[in-house]
């Protein structure tokens, strides 16, 4: 594939954008060429300042990436399977490195699994290449080649970037320099979608128990799907209405509303609870799901009653930390299903998920009044800026502005017309027309 035909079918450049895009290639080439032969984007854009506008010279720096990409795809020698082979026993090493690392570093385990996909996808990009041989523009090439040829988000991007900056610096210790050449994807920021209280009602007359009991702690507590499931019996203060959240998002601790209108169900279902606790105790079941290093610390801690899941699952399954059998909780595929299945019945057309019971919690307190100091400590966020974003969504008018649609009725009774005719659509009524006619006058 040409420079041309790689600008338009994986860059996604329009026909008529090529032109320029390889007008500028020409101009790096001839600027590289007259400076030592330097690849350096940001002196190149320098040379351009004061010449040309800014967005010329960002088109300029995109068509850049894209060229250095192309290349470097090209450069690139088959690799053949027998050394693959080899370079994947290197691979499984690094991999192991990689999740002990991660596991000193005590991240999550959403965190863990989600990493290690992307250093996966990594090692097949690079085609098992050995880690001995890896450089940082393999780095820069897989970031620009998942937002050139795969076309993912930037969230999603910044996820990759991380995972894949956690294995450079902790395991393979090669620093990352000139990051400018990667290209990165265009931010774009959505509007969270957000319930009424009615239409929250309407999707829980449709949920069955427990799941009901779920959705009513991550609505009324702004919980995360992971925070709620993830709820033991000691998180819960019933008496003063406090739900203790527990390494939520960050590895960070803080305290939410335990709403009084679901105590009752809250109690209720934590006899049924303590019946299976109860159960596996006179049973010898194994116990629930606990660090390592809390279970050195505090022998037998994981068959107390306090360290019992709030909603644990029906059957013993293996601790995916440690693989050895335990009580876990709740899978959250049930709940995501159930909550979906509520929705379609219930019959709204907003495309909502359980995450979106949490943007209502936060958007319905910031319209009842609540500071929005108190709704980012109660939801967790390191940064205001991030809840800033449902003072967007918050409020029927936040503003108080009338539509020029609202003010007088625009739509009036038709005029009598000589042929009998209504009048026409864009024809208006005859006191708007005088008003027109005095703030001419006027």
């Amino acid at each position: 594939m040409d420079l041309q035909s790689f600008l338009i079918q994986k860059c996604g450049v329009n026909s008529y954008k090529v032109s320029h895009y390889l007008r500028w290639i020409h101009k790096f080439q001839v600027f590289s060429r007259n400076n030592k032969d330097t690849e350096d984007i940001w002196a190149f854009q320098q040379s351009l300042a004061g010449v040309y506008s800014d967005w010329q010279i960002e088109q300029a720096a995109e068509a850049i990436k894209f060229y250095k990409y192309f290349n470097s795809r090209n450069q690139e020698k088959s690799i053949a399977s027998s050394s693959i082979n080899n370079n994947s026993d290197s691979w499984l090493n690094i991999t192991a490195q990689y999740k002990d690392a991660l596991r000193l570093k005590h991240r999550s385990f959403q965190t863990e699994k989600s990493y290690l996909r992307w250093v996966r996808s990594f090692g097949y990009f690079t085609k098992f290449k050995s880690p001995d041989h890896l450089k940082d523009s393999d780095f820069k090439d897989f970031l620009t080649y998942l937002a050139v040829e795969r076309g993912i988000s930037s969230s999603t991007q910044n996820q990759a970037f991380n995972a894949l900056l956690f294995l450079y610096k902790y395991i393979l210790k090669i620093k990352i320099t000139d990051m400018e050449c990667a290209l990165r994807s265009s931010k774009s920021q959505r509007l969270p979608v957000v319930l009424s209280r009615q239409e929250i009602n309407q999707i829980f007359e449709y949920l069955p128990y427990p799941f009901s009991l779920m959705c009513s702690l991550i609505y009324g507590g702004g919980l995360r799907l992971e925070e709620c499931l993830s709820l033991r019996i000691k998180d819960l203060d019933i008496e003063k209405g406090i739900i203790t959240v527990v390494k939520g998002k960050g590895n960070k601790d803080r305290q939410t509303i335990l709403p009084s209108s679901i105590i009752p169900s809250v109690n209720n279902h934590l006899l049924a609870v303590k019946a299976l606790y109860n159960r596996d105790r006179q049973e010898d079941n194994p116990g629930v799901q606990i660090e390592a290093s809390l279970k050195r610390k505090y022998p037998n801690i994981e068959k107390e009653w306090g360290w019992f899941w709030v909603f644990p699952s029906n059957l013993i399954c293996k601790d995916p930390y440690s693989m050895n059998l335990c009580r876990y909780h709740r899978h959250p595929s049930s709940l995501q299903r159930s909550f979906k299945d509520a929705l379609n019945k219930s019959g709204i057309a907003k495309k909502a998920s359980v995450h979106t019971l949490r943007h209502s919690f936060a958007t319905h307190l910031l319209e009842a009044g609540y500071d929005i100091r108190t709704i980012q400590e109660l939801l967790g966020h390191s940064s205001l800026q991030t809840t800033m974003i449902y003072t967007h969504v918050a409020g029927k008018n936040k503003l108080g502005i009338i539509s020029p649609m609202d003010r007088g009725s625009i739509i009036s009774e038709p005029r009598p017309q000589p042929c009998g005719h209504a009048p026409l659509p864009d024809c208006p009524p005859p006191a708007v027309r005088l008003r027109e006619a005095g703030d001419r006058s006027a």
